[in-house]
């Protein structure tokens, strides 16, 4: 501990610079300095080993890092503005607002989500709504391609799917 006093005379920083001067100084017992070797080279060994330290931790290669063991929660790219509209939608075609179609139908965006990506599940409810009321020549342009047969069936599976895990009956 270092205990600062100061004599009369003199400044108080003059005091503790001599003091911690005093508490660093390598002496022995009594007074006998050690040499004036180990006095002089001592900070610049203790330096050199600190950069062979540092510069061996630098040098060491970087470790790959670990797979998690548990995958990745699922996170969807639905806007919210969408799941929204959707549950209430849901909820109108469910007899309206209880706590229970509204949990339901909160789980049937989130199943359908699993399943689609929202472009896909866009493209689907954009050809699905095209194509409603419409026949003959004036559906068949949204309705007879490739694609959109593909999405509105995998949109359909989708719901169903949806409906069935999520509604209790």
């Amino acid at each position: 501990m270092v205990k600062i006093v100061q004599p009369s005379g003199y400044s108080r920083k003059l005091v503790v610079y001599c003091k911690l001067r005093n508490l660093f100084h390598f002496t022995e017992p009594y007074g006998n300095k050690k040499s004036s070797m180990n006095i002089k080279y001592t900070p610049a060994i203790l330096g050199f080993a600190l950069v062979v330290v540092i510069s061996g931790c630098a040098t060491e290669p970087e470790k790959p890092v670990e797979q998690a063991v548990e995958p990745a929660p699922f996170v969807s790219d639905y806007p919210t503005r969408d799941r929204v509209e959707y549950v209430l939608n849901c909820v109108a075609q469910h007899g309206g607002l209880t706590y229970i179609t509204q949990y339901a139908c909160g789980c049937k965006i989130d199943k359908i989500a699993e399943k689609l990506n929202f472009a896909e599940y866009e493209a689907a409810k954009t050809f699905t709504y095209l194509t409603k009321g419409q026949t003959g020549d004036a559906a068949a342009a949204m309705r007879d391609p490739a694609q959109s047969k593909d999405l509105r069936k995998r949109l359909k599976e989708a719901e169903q799917y949806a409906e069935k895990t999520c509604f209790v009956k």
